[in-house]
């Protein structure tokens, strides 16, 4: 299963391509509002309905736990103590996270980012605590992928597949949307 938080203002394209590339993977993918609301507004006034609210996932099976960017959706999910507490413990089993645009600085601010390779949207390196910060629109380090923002958002999604063992998967998905 795989997760993606939901927070008001978060940036649509980032948060939907990932929940459309994992289903056409055929991989069970949530939605996640991080609040009691199960209607959260995007950056852009999009109003998504999510599938469940924190309260109500059960996350000990999740494969993946993605944070999209967008603001202030992002501030809203580094304020989210049972969401960062999740995704520490998470992360620190060793299990698969990933987060775009401005989401990685909620990584960086857990302490999540020490000592490896990331990126971020322009403006927000100095909250990537204690990673090299890549050159690269998309990184993946250990058990993390990173992204710069929504204009690579197809191409994290496919990262984040090929990271939980689909890689074939990620290639028929990209040749079929002509991402080339």
């Amino acid at each position: 299963m795989i997760c993606i938080f939901l927070a008001d203002g978060f940036e649509e394209i980032e948060a939907l391509t990932p929940v459309d590339v994992f289903r056409r993977a055929g991989l069970e993918t949530l939605t996640v509002s991080i609040t009691d609301k199960h209607t959260v507004i995007g950056s852009h006034n999009i109003s998504v309905l999510a599938d469940l609210t924190h309260s109500e996932v059960n996350l000990s099976d999740a494969d993946l736990l993605l944070l999209p960017g967008g603001m202030p959706g992002t501030k809203h999910l580094g304020a989210c103590k049972p969401l960062c507490d999740t995704v520490t413990a998470h992360a620190k089993a060793g299990k698969p996270v990933a987060a775009i645009c401005a989401a990685p600085s909620v990584l960086g601010g857990l302490g999540l980012l020490a000592g490896k390779e990331a990126i971020c949207y322009p403006g927000f390196e100095n909250a990537l605590t204690g990673a090299t910060i890549s050159e690269k629109k998309v990184v993946r380090d250990g058990n993390v992928v990173t992204a710069a923002g929504m204009g690579v958002a197809l191409e994290f999604s496919l990262e984040c597949l090929r990271l939980l063992g689909h890689a074939d998967t990620a290639e028929k998905i990209r040749s079929g949307v002509i991402a080339d």
